[in-house]
Order: C-alpha cells, then structure tokens, then sequence
C-alpha cells in the first residue's frame, strides 16, 4: 500500500519493457516509454494528443505550455511528432522534477521546465504566446480551485493565439457534475469547446478521465476529425459539441474564484 505522504516513484511496467508508470501518492500520474515518446498508455492522453495532432499541419512545430509536468508524456509527444517545437513545462512538485531529470531520458530540445504554480506561470507569460495550452494540475487527485475558474480561464485565454486551443484532463465521476461545470465554465470565455470521452462515461458507467478542448476562435475545433480518431481508439470514445454538449452542461453554472474558495 502506498500513503499520500510518500513521494513520488517510477515503476516498470511488467508488461512492457521499456514502459515507465510515475505514481505520486500512489496513484499512477503518467505513463513514459523510454524507447518510444509516440507510445502513448493512457486513453485521455490520446484523446488529448489527437487534439494536437490536428491543431496544425502534420509535423509544423507549435509553441505550448504545459500545466502540470508529470513525466513529461506529451512535451515528448509533442517533441517527436513537431520537432522545433518550443515548449515550457510547469510543474509544482520539484520532488517529481528532480526524479524524471534523473530516472528518465531527458527531454526533446526545445523543452523547458519549471518548477512553479500553473496560475502564477500563466499570469506572467506574455499574451498570444501559445499555440496550445495543455492543463493537468492535480492535487490529491483533485483539481484546485484556481486552475477551474472563470477567472483562470480568462487568463488562459490572453496568453492563447487567435488561433490556440487549451485542452484540460478532467478526473470525474458520474453524475460528472464537476465536469459539467468546467464545461460551462470554459463556455464563459472560449467561442468553442468540446468534450471527448469514454462513451461508459458519458453513460455514468465508470469513473475516470474526459477531455475538455476550447478555442478563442469560432468554429476553430476539428471535431469531425476528432469524433472519428475518438471513435477508432482501442477505448472507443465520443465527441460532445454544439447542441448534444448543451444538453449535457444542463443547468451546470460557471465557476468563479468567489464560488470556489479562491483567495
């Protein structure tokens, strides 16, 4: 058994040899092959990838911001499918900084990492500075406060291109009624957000991870091409747009600093 208090450690993946499982807590938090940055284990991850890989033209290197380092999954990602990429990774905990930098294969050019508060980094980066806005930020399995709000959502959206698109993780459970409200609460500040996921999910069949994707510019999101790389993953998963994300949101309302704690 693991506790909380523990810090965080890779874990070989008996199944695949050069597979690598960072848990914090005990709870698995990324998943890295050490031989191969386009193996991706995790479902969300791929959902999360096929939205970059069709936010610019195959293999045309992108500058983003990575919220929530981990073992650094899709900066490789992102390193291997648009090399000259320039990305800046922000993670908090130097616990797990200083273990990926000395367990795991260094990080493609272009990389930076950072050891600070996802708000606090996106409220010193210089506006349009992204073309992709990639957010994990966890604490104990739960995400804080001021990473879900109205108010951080604007921020993000300053240091976004005209044409950037932000993609959030989401950990939920069903009814997925914190979901509904990170789906309204992107509504309030991006023109165009959509939902991917585990169709059990969508069912309120299981707990786990959905993907939240939005963009300043109208129309801007491939979801067509989303719903079919969705559809053909080994977790089959479905894309919520337009009117069948409405009916999901329901009557959820945007999270602001106020309503959620936030100092």
């Amino acid at each position: 058994m693991h506790s909380a208090a523990e810090g965080p450690e890779l874990v070989a993946d008996p199944a695949r040899r050069t597979g690598r499982t960072l848990l914090a807590g005990g709870v698995a938090q990324s998943y890295v092959d050490v031989a191969d940055p386009r193996h991706l284990h995790f479902e969300y991850v791929r959902r999360m990838a096929a939205v970059v890989d069709l936010a610019a033209p195959p293999g045309a290197p992108v500058a983003a911001l990575h919220l929530g380092g981990g073992a650094l999954t899709l900066p490789r990602y992102v390193g291997a499918t648009r090399p000259g990429s320039a990305q800046l990774v922000v993670e908090r905990d130097p616990a797990v900084v200083d273990l990926v930098r000395r367990e795991l294969p260094a990080p493609p050019p272009g990389v930076r990492v950072d050891v600070a508060d996802a708000r606090a980094a996106v409220r010193a980066a210089p506006a349009q500075a992204y073309d992709l806005v990639l957010a994990d930020v966890y604490r104990a399995a739960r995400m804080p406060g001021h990473v879900a709000s109205v108010e951080f959502a604007a921020e993000v959206a300053r240091v976004l291109r005209p044409d950037g698109i932000l993609l959030v993780n989401v950990t939920d459970l069903p009814p997925l009624v914190f979901t509904r409200a990170r789906v309204a609460t992107l509504r309030a500040e991006f023109a165009d957000v959509c939902l991917l996921a585990d169709r059990r999910m969508l069912r309120g069949r299981r707990y786990g991870n959905l993907v939240l994707a939005a963009a300043r510019r109208p129309g801007r999101l491939p979801v067509d091409r989303l719903a079919t790389r969705a559809a053909r993953d080994a977790v089959p998963g479905q894309v919520l747009h337009g009117a069948a994300l409405d009916e999901f949101v329901g009557g959820a309302r945007p999270g602001t600093d106020a309503a959620l704690g936030v100092g």
